[in-house]
């Protein structure tokens, strides 16, 4: 933030954070904040949409309108997919199994 000129022909100045009135002096260097303060503005939403990315509910920085729930169905059906595929082997190898067994006269 800069400084505000309160009375120029006095050389006083304000600090808008602080509200500190003071003599403006020469010896002094005041550099202003606000381009860096738009960057770190950036950067805190970018920040805050790599924790909404861990969330499926949450709505992501440069995703289209009504792609809220994308991430969740997504998760559901890969999900049911791989348990099916991986339940129809475990099952084979049950049924493979007892055959096995079967035709050693074990059952």
């Amino acid at each position: 933030m800069s400084m505000v000129h309160v009375a120029p022909e006095a050389h006083l100045v304000l600090d808008p954070l602080t509200s500190v009135l003071a003599a403006e002096r020469e010896d002094i260097i005041c550099y202003s904040m606000d381009p860096i303060m738009e960057q770190v503005d950036e950067l805190d939403k970018i920040a805050d949409d790599l924790i909404n990315s861990l969330a499926p509910d949450r709505k992501l920085l440069n995703s289209y309108p009504g792609r809220e729930e994308t991430s969740l169905k997504a998760g559901f059906y890969g999900n049911t997919f791989y348990g099916v595929v991986v339940g129809l082997v475990f099952s084979g190898m049950v049924a493979l199994a007892l055959y096995i067994l079967s035709m050693i006269g074990g059952f």
